[in-house]
């Protein structure tokens, strides 16, 4: 298993503690250039608070305990391609490397829908892969969207 799975596996560790939160199943890791490791899951329903993706809460997590907005050297792992207020926060952080799973068809900013990294002048271009397990990351999406229709239909 190469670095690229072994970081998406956590990430997807965290999305099923949101599955098992009712949230959507999303996950993200950030791993500083140090070996450190920050890990979480969306909790926009628990906190009440639409900001509170997997990705925002773990680079909100880094800059406090590193004492720094920029997150040069690290790279985000997160199980669904990031939100245009994630990609945001990721190219105002300086994030340089960015690995996710599925493709986001709805809201995705590295490509799906848009992609940030198209625009002109920005200071800040991070290196992005989409696909890392794509399939388990997709899969765990579809059957909690699934479930939830069932359960509206009812």
């Amino acid at each position: 298993m190469n670095l690229n799975e072994k970081y998406m596996r956590m990430a997807l560790e965290e999305a099923d503690k949101a599955l098992s939160r009712g949230e959507v199943p999303v996950g993200a890791v950030l791993v500083a250039g140090n070996g450190e490791v920050f890990r979480d899951s969306n909790r926009t329903a628990e906190f009440h608070l639409p900001q509170s993706h997997a990705e925002c809460l773990v680079i909100n997590a880094a800059c406090k305990a590193r004492g720094d907005w920029r997150l040069e050297g690290c790279t985000l792992y997160a199980t669904l391609e990031p939100c245009v207020m994630c990609a945001g926060l990721i190219l105002v952080s300086r994030i340089p490397q960015v690995v996710y799973g599925a493709w986001d068809k709805r809201f995705g900013a590295f490509g799906s829908v848009t992609d940030l990294l198209e625009m002109r002048h920005l200071n800040h271009y991070p290196e992005v892969q989409g696909g890392v397990l794509a399939e388990e990351s997709a899969g765990m999406l579809k059957e909690f969207f699934r479930n939830r229709r069932r359960k509206m239909e009812k």
